[in-house]
């Protein structure tokens, strides 16, 4: 997401108004539905109720650290929320790069 986040930076490329709002109308839904379902999500952190057989055993340390090991879900979850916040502000840029574009565009042309 760095390198996208500098491409705009940069002015390395532009999204027109109507494009941008569609994109930022995502990212915003995405970051609202991780930050409604943390208190869901918080319960992979604790150990399952899966009995106390041999296999329920087994399972109950695996299935925390599939939740939040390095490569674990909510790991990774968390991850794209940072990701997401990073690409709102790539496309506001990309937003303003396009203004910025049009209107020497419309200089260019006298219509301004």
């Amino acid at each position: 997401m760095g390198e996208f986040v500098a491409l705009a930076a940069r002015g390395g490329f532009a999204v027109n108004e109507h494009g941008g709002r569609a994109l930022l109308k995502a990212i915003h839904e995405m970051l609202a539905w991780i930050d409604d379902q943390r208190y869901y999500l918080d319960a992979l952190r604790q150990e399952p109720l899966l009995g106390s057989s041999t296999n329920a055993q087994a399972v109950k340390p695996f299935m925390r650290e599939v939740a939040e090991d390095e490569s674990g879900f909510l790991t990774q979850l968390l991850k794209l929320r940072e990701s997401l916040g990073a690409a709102e502000s790539a496309i506001q840029q990309a937003m303003a790069n396009y203004q910025g574009a049009d209107a020497q565009a419309a200089d260019r042309l006298g219509e301004r």
